[in-house]
């Protein structure tokens, strides 16, 4: 078993709990076990919803950047190992519920934004901090949270927002408190658990057909950026200023 998630099905919820710390930041190998489990459940004729969540300090904190300092080539796995977390989300024959806490960075923004219904704990802060780790991606999902300016004012100054400010923009369903988190995001689970499977993966797929333009060519477009990025010496110097702990410098 994977040691970046755990996963349980119960009367036709799969749980999916993200816990790898300190920050659940994923390698290039567990963000491909990552799309291969989210997948597999969708295909599981017993899962009705899937609920995504995490443990620890916050929900992801995306890529591990120690990961890409060491070996800077392996930026094509991650890139595809997000890519195909992403699609198996979005894409998926079943809704995938995500209820998170804490960050909500890189790669858990694009978890975030794939995703069909966001709940929120209070102490939830969304943000993505891509310019500063010398990558790109993650605006299109970042676009399904937010509206434009906004989008581009986080995207180019790396601040972060927190739940309470965010809810004005309609992507969270719930603020609750986090130790309502999990019970929350299980209750509605349960109550599309109930409804026809049927007609709930005819709905899903019926949804996305009607969404403005195609959220997986965009972020693809993006990742070409990324490449491009990490063929410069400031991309460089952002990760190994992160692993330094220390400002990186232009």
């Amino acid at each position: 078993m994977n040691q970046a998630f755990t996963t349980q099905l119960n009367q036709g919820i799969a749980e999916l709990v993200i816990a790898k710390p300190p920050v659940n930041a994923l390698d290039s190998q567990e963000w491909h076990a990552l799309a291969r489990q989210i997948e597999a459940l969708g295909a599981n004729p017993d899962v009705r919803v899937i609920v995504i969540r995490a443990e620890g300090r916050g929900f992801c904190a995306g890529v591990d950047i120690k990961e890409l300092d060491k070996y800077p080539e392996r930026i094509v796995e991650v890139n595809a190992g997000n890519y195909a977390t992403f699609k198996a989300v979005h894409r998926n024959p079943v809704p995938v519920i995500v209820a998170v806490h804490g960050f909500v960075l890189g790669g858990g923004i694009g978890i975030t934004g794939a995703a069909d219904i966001v709940i929120a704990s209070e102490c939830a802060t969304f943000a993505l901090p891509e310019v500063d780790r010398g990558a790109m991606g993650g605006g299109a999902h970042l676009q399904r949270l937010f509206p434009v300016q906004k989008v581009r004012y986080l995207f180019f100054t790396g601040d972060s927002i927190g739940a309470p400010g965010a809810l004005q923009y309609g992507f969270i369903e719930r603020i609750v408190s986090k130790d309502q988190l999990r019970e929350t995001a299980l209750g509605i689970a349960a109550k599309i658990a109930e409804k026809s499977p049927g007609m709930i993966r005819i709905a899903k797929e019926a949804l996305n057909g009607i969404e403005d333009g195609n959220l997986e060519d965009k972020y693809r477009w993006e990742q070409g950026f990324t490449m491009q990025a990490y063929s410069s010496p400031d991309s460089a110097e952002t990760r190994r200023a992160f692993v330094e702990k220390r400002d990186a410098k232009f």
